[in-house]
């Protein structure tokens, strides 16, 4: 018994490493890419455009990439996605010496950034419908606070490494760096074995599938009502977290020393967030973590908008982080539980899909909100707006049972 659990532990872990590493990789590239825009233009269009062409296609993706999750062989999916990811960057790599015109060469990024975002709109839904067959039910709430201290580790340090190859080398040699890591994580995912569950569906594949999905998330109430938390929660994360910059530069000043500590403060935040969830052993209580995590989450938002002191507000951030984390984790934990092993690639190409909707919404209301009124007032409001949704989560039985 202790062996077999070992086992799992060790495939789940190993399974963890793989996609931390081409996530690294991925992480790389992005920031790389929207790096050179910014330096080479200096042009909210281009700038634009990028966001446009890095979230967008994952909306339309992750539908069907979540269909095909559910459809076909798990393992098989995620390598042929990274292998395709892989294959469109190395092409990049191989025009760059004959792309001599500025805009052509810039087109071609976004162009690469599209591709790159499809993949992950196929591969990501079936990463996460893996967690649920790897890992036990008691453990999921711990292991997703592993995965998440690990992505937030990677978030954390592929900044500083794309800013590192980008001084001493150039682009070119940072997209090598992401065919390496794909290589590498590919490899490690070779060595494991993904168990496979029987699907009795017709193995063709009818647009109609997608929409069984989306119906099957709508008729179950716990499946509907969280989905709708995760998308209320991504909104109004929007004014303290994602703005978190453009307030800190008009309040404290506009140096890199200032955005260099913010974003350290809140990927730190992130990261012991999923250390302390890694602790959490046999928790299946995910609604009380919701609860919790949603009520720091707002209260520190509120809290950022009103202090004027810097160190208070990085305090505040790494709290707002951790909060993030619980969240997040928890929300994706109650997705594994009260979801069908046949319906599970769905919902979570879902729960992308709205990612890719609420983040960009959430960034044209508040940025353009910012430039009429002042920043902490929009983050004041969201961090109600979080209470109360902390309240409702609280009170609302579908979701404090964690059942159907």
């Amino acid at each position: 018994m202790k062996k077999s659990q070992n086992s799992w532990k060790r495939r789940i872990l190993l399974f963890f490493i793989s996609q931390s590493i081409t996530l690294f990789g991925s992480q790389l590239v992005q920031m790389a890419v929207l790096w050179y825009i910014t330096l080479q233009t200096d042009c909210g269009g281009w700038i634009a455009a990028f966001s446009v062409f890095s979230y967008l296609p994952q909306f339309f993706i992750s539908f069907i990439g979540g269909v095909m999750a559910d459809r076909q062989n798990k393992k098989h999916l995620i390598l042929v996605s990274d292998g395709l990811i892989a294959a469109v960057t190395f092409l990049m790599i191989l025009l760059m010496p004959h792309l001599s015109s500025e805009p052509v060469f810039l087109t071609a990024l976004l162009l690469m950034s599209f591709l790159r975002a499809a993949g992950a709109g196929i591969q990501n839904p079936a990463v996460q419908a893996a967690v649920s067959q790897l890992v036990p039910e008691e453990h999921r709430m711990q292991y997703n606070g592993i995965y998440s201290a690990m992505q937030s580790f990677v978030q954390l340090t592929a900044p500083a490494a794309a800013a590192l190859i980008m001084t001493s080398y150039s682009l070119r040699t940072t997209l090598m760096a992401d065919i390496f890591t794909a290589i590498l994580g590919m490899g490690i995912l070779c060595s494991l074995s993904l168990p496979t569950e029987k699907n009795q569906e017709d193995p063709s594949f009818p647009l109609d599938k997608i929409s069984v999905g989306i119906c099957y998330a709508c008729s179950s109430g716990t499946i509907s009502k969280t989905l709708l938390i995760y998308s209320l929660f991504l909104f109004f994360t929007v004014p303290a977290g994602y703005l978190s910059g453009l307030y800190v530069s008009r309040v404290y000043g506009n140096t890199y020393w200032y955005l260099t500590a913010v974003e350290l403060a809140g990927f730190g935040g992130m990261m012991a967030g999923g250390l302390i969830l890694s602790f959490w052993k046999h928790n299946t209580c995910y609604n009380t973590a919701l609860t919790a995590g949603l009520t720091l989450f707002g209260t520190m938002a509120a809290a950022m908008g009103l202090v004027r002191h810097f160190p208070l507000y990085l305090l505040f951030m790494v709290l707002y982080g951790v909060a993030l984390t619980i969240v997040q984790t928890a929300l994706t934990a109650m997705i594994q539980k009260n979801t069908e092993a046949s319906m599970t690639g769905r919902v979570f190409g879902l729960m992308n899909s709205l990612y890719s909707v609420c983040y960009p919404a959430g960034m044209m209301v508040f940025g353009a909100l910012a430039d009429k009124v002042p920043l902490q007032w929009s983050m004041i409001v969201s961090g109600a707006a979080l209470l109360i949704l902390s309240c409702i989560s609280y009170r609302n039985r579908e979701l404090k049972t964690d059942r159907f």
